[in-house]
């Protein structure tokens, strides 16, 4: 053994136990009896030597391998590859090796991958008489780390990165050469070698109530000394409890809670009582999630599905929906991405579930109404640290502080996308396509929910399209954008020219919210209503005009909703008409058409001032 490089410090071998059995019989075969048990387990009839090799691994869990004496040149040695080292695998495959690879050598070079599978130089075949056994203890972790390297999950690599028994070796070595004596008709020679090291397991200490203390039952003294005789370990009595040795088959116990977690096993699980702990008084769900839960239940109640997107893309669509216009902004990049073309995290929510409903649409499901809430990562410079902590030391402050604010921001945002007909075709009654409508209610609906007063405007994404794009406001701070996709990108995405959707920021909509809402109260006195149209320009947004007559107009308007918006005969070319349904209503008395007629006045002379409103004659 010549491990120049251990990992972790632990040398790639520990035990490499051989055997020779020559002369046998080139005629005889596997018996019937040993192929059905092989069969059983899951592995096909080889050769009668190869066989018998995989039978005893699997009667006594130590993996042995068989090499043809006779191919063998001069003596083996166990070691670590060489940089650019290969070697030809029994599946006939040419690997080229890694430093950390241990490997079965001879004087002609590497003849096997050490726990994994053998090399093709020295397999046994037809002609093979003489055979050499190899019963050995490998390094977990060695053995582990080549398997995943070369994508060798054998059935010895499972066993040996789990860890085997060391003081089995030479039991399984001398059961090959029985069962190759009494099946094969071969002579077990004297020649071979027979290296185990092995340390005893350090003792562990048991207090008496251990037990008790970690699982939350009573054991009784022979209970416990029962399950540490059952399991093959060693135990001696200690001042407060037990001095307990594992036995070598156990690699997994090495603490006082690895013993008491066999006593819980073997005794039974159902010993130990089901109590469910009490929820502290005054808790429950913050602000932000008892907001976001409304959101969820509004926009369900509202007929809308909810869905859930994988959080990568890919960089063009986190350009083209998590920018407003064309400037670049910074993004993360997965390192260990599963498809490198989706390798970045999502700036928006849209890229995401504008793939959903193009699988849906390409279903056959030609209406929908989805949304989503979830997560955006918006990094803001430089992200990630330049060096991760190891796993088994705490890190200190320092490095924590450096890799929370390594951490890009994560704001919690609502999209929605609405796709076909809102109302099928039926008898009398025409397909009702969705549109931008659709999508600015869906804000109102999510503003209610908040519980916060939103202003929706016109807007410009250069995803969206324009004319038919809103940008939405909570007081000063925008929080999104509702409205038609562009015709262009949505048929890139396989989806109908007329898409729309919204992106909204769900944390600024709730942090703009207050923290009661107060319920208005219901008046009782009987409303007034009157429409006003208004001549502006056409480069004034409808919302603003709107702002300014409910401005002007004062307490007893109850509300302003845009009915109209004309352009044609009888107005300039650059004029546009705004007709505004308004309903009047005062808390003590009913109001008088003149009453109604001078808040519309004083309405009509705010948007005079600020827009140049004239009244359509």
């Amino acid at each position: 053994i010549d491990d120049t490089a251990p990992i972790r410090g632990a040398v790639g071998c520990t035990g490499f136990v051989t055997r020779v059995v020559r002369g046998l019989d080139r005629s005889r075969r596997t018996p019937a009896w040993m192929i059905k048990r092989l069969a059983l387990m899951g592995i096909r009839s080889i050769s009668l030597p190869v066989d018998i090799s995989n039978y005893v691994m699997m009667e006594l869990g130590q993996p042995t391998h068989t090499y043809d004496l006779n191919k063998l040149t001069g003596g083996i040695t166990v070691r670590r590859a060489t940089k650019g080292e290969k070697l030809t695998t029994l599946d006939e495959q040419v690997r080229v090796l890694s430093e950390e690879d241990l490997l079965i050598t001879d004087e002609s070079g590497p003849i096997g991958l050490a726990g994994v599978m053998g090399g093709a130089t020295t397999e046994i075949d037809d002609a093979s008489t003489d055979v050499l056994i190899e019963a050995a203890t490998f390094d977990p972790v060695t053995i582990a780390r080549t398997a995943r390297r070369h994508k060798l999950p054998s059935e010895a690599s499972k066993r040996f990165a789990r860890g085997v028994d060391p003081l089995v070796s030479r039991a399984a070595a001398q059961r090959v050469v029985d069962l190759l004596v009494e099946l094969g008709g071969g002579t077990a020679d004297a020649l071979g070698t027979d290296l185990v090291e092995f340390e005893p397991r350090p003792a562990i200490n048991l207090p008496a109530d251990f037990t008790e203390k970690l699982i939350g039952v009573e054991y009784s003294v022979a209970e416990i000394e029962t399950v540490m005789t059952d399991i093959g370990a060693t135990i001696a009595k200690a001042k407060d409890g037990w001095t307990v040795t594992p036995p070598s088959w156990r690699p997994d116990l090495v603490d006082a809670p690895g013993l008491a977690e066999e006593v819980a096993r073997i005794h039974g699980y159902d010993r130990i009582p089901s109590a469910i702990p009490v929820a502290p008084p005054g808790r429950g769900l913050s602000r932000s999630q008892a907001a976001r839960r409304r959101v969820a239940q509004v926009l369900a109640g509202a007929g809308l599905t909810e869905v859930l997107a994988y959080p990568f893309v890919t960089s063009e669509h986190n350009a083209l929906f998590g920018s407003v216009d064309t400037t670049p902004l910074p993004e993360m990049t997965l390192a260990n991405a599963l498809d490198p073309s989706v390798a970045q995290l999502r700036r928006s929510l849209l890229p995401g579930i504008l793939d959903i409903a193009k699988r849906n649409v390409a279903r056959g499901l030609t209406s929908l109404a989805i949304y989503e809430l979830g997560s955006v990562f918006q990094p803001v410079g430089e992200t990630g640290s330049a060096s991760i902590p190891i796993g088994n030391v705490r890190p200190d402050t320092a490095t924590l502080d450096g890799l929370y604010a390594s951490v890009p921001v994560q704001p919690w945002h609502v999209s929605a996308v609405f796709v076909g007909p809102v109302t099928t075709k039926q008898p009398g009654q025409t397909a009702i396509p969705s549109g931008l409508g659709e999508a600015i209610d869906a804000v109102h609906a999510i503003a209610t929910a908040v519980g916060v007063d939103v202003e929706v405007r016109q807007g410009s994404h250069h995803a969206f399209h324009p004319g038919r794009c809103a940008e939405v406001f909570a007081g000063d701070a925008s929080v999104g954008f509702a409205g038609e996709v562009l015709p262009s990108v949505a048929m890139s995405l396989d989806l109908p020219r007329v898409v729309s959707a919204l992106d909204l920021d769900l944390d600024v909509l709730i942090a703009n919210a207050p923290d009661h809402v107060v319920a208005t109260p219901v008046l009782v006195f009987p409303a007034a209503t009157q429409d006003v149209s208004l001549v502006v320009d056409q480069s004034v947004p409808a919302a603003d005009v709107r702002v300014a007559i409910i401005d002007g107009a004062g307490e007893l308007l109850e509300s302003a909703v845009l009915v109209d918006d004309y352009r044609g005969a009888g107005l300039e070319e650059n004029q546009k008409s705004l007709t505004f349904a308004l309903r009047f209503r005062a808390a003590d008395r009913t109001l008088t058409q003149q009453d109604a007629t001078d808040a519309k006045l004083a309405g009509v002379a705010v948007a005079a001032s600020r827009h140049n409103a004239t009244i359509r004659e």
